[in-house]
């Protein structure tokens, strides 16, 4: 099966800071894999270039072998990519449908009126939210503010879906839902990159770990493998512990 995302070489500099240094993995379709590592390490800029919002200073982006890197966000999300922020981008003035409504003007099958609505709902109803769809966005708690994200995401028909710290600050009742519901992703086909600190996601989702460390990798394994390397451990924990 031909790869769906394929990183050769990838580098990020800031100046005279080198944020991503020559890292090179790919994806294949229908995997759930883990971008990790401590803070700093390049995570977030390497999904920031995945999905346009940088353009890289070396190497290559390419989905199903067709080079993206360097194009616009919008392009790139009509290529079927997808993601959410670390911080929920909802929009507050808007009820929780009128969000995702936004999403799908701007998606690969543009929609508008009844029919947006329509399919508003479905998205809502994937993450189960469709009972508040009309609540105002402002008004939602923390874990429904990310699953109106999720929702918008959905929203724009992804192949692959980019998580940045999305079960972060959940509580244990919430995390096993958004474990759930992440894990349903896939069997609709949607292929997963996700950056996460919380363990226990990443061992019940995750079929294996890139990690970075310093904007370099330092692993890609099978993700029970990947954690217990001795370079991760060092890099997690510090030398005493590797």
């Amino acid at each position: 099966m031909s790869e769906l995302l394929t990183v050769s070489n990838l580098t990020k500099r800031f100046g005279g800071l080198t944020a991503v240094n020559d890292v090179s993995f790919s994806l294949a379709p229908g995997e759930i894999v883990g971008l990790l590592g401590p803070n700093g390490s390049g995570k977030t800029t390497v999904l920031n270039m995945v999905s346009g919002y940088l353009a890289p200073s070396g190497g290559t982006i390419a989905l199903r072998r067709q080079v993206v890197s360097g194009l616009a966000p919008n392009r790139i999300a009509l290529k079927g990519v997808a993601r959410t922020f670390q911080l929920v981008r909802g929009l507050p003035s808007l009820t929780v449908a009128e969000n995702v409504i936004a999403a799908l003007a701007f998606g690969k099958r543009p929609l508008w009126g009844s029919a947006a609505a329509t399919e508003a709902l479905a998205c809502l109803a994937q993450v189960g939210l469709a009972h508040k769809a009309q609540q105002s966005a402002k008004d939602l708690t923390y874990i429904d503010q990310k699953r109106m994200e999720l929702a918008r995401a959905l929203a724009a028909e992804p192949e692959l879906l980019l998580l940045d710290e999305w079960l972060a600050g959940l509580n244990p009742t919430e995390l096993l839902t958004g474990i759930d519901l992440i894990r349903s992703l896939r069997s609709r086909g949607i292929t997963i990159l996700l950056v996460e600190h919380v363990m226990d996601a990443i061992r019940a989702l995750c079929d294996r770990c890139i990690v970075m460390n310093a904007g370099r990798k330092i692993a890609d394994a099978p993700t029970a493998e990947a954690l217990c390397d001795p370079e991760v451990v060092r890099a997690y924990l510090g030398d005493g512990h590797a």
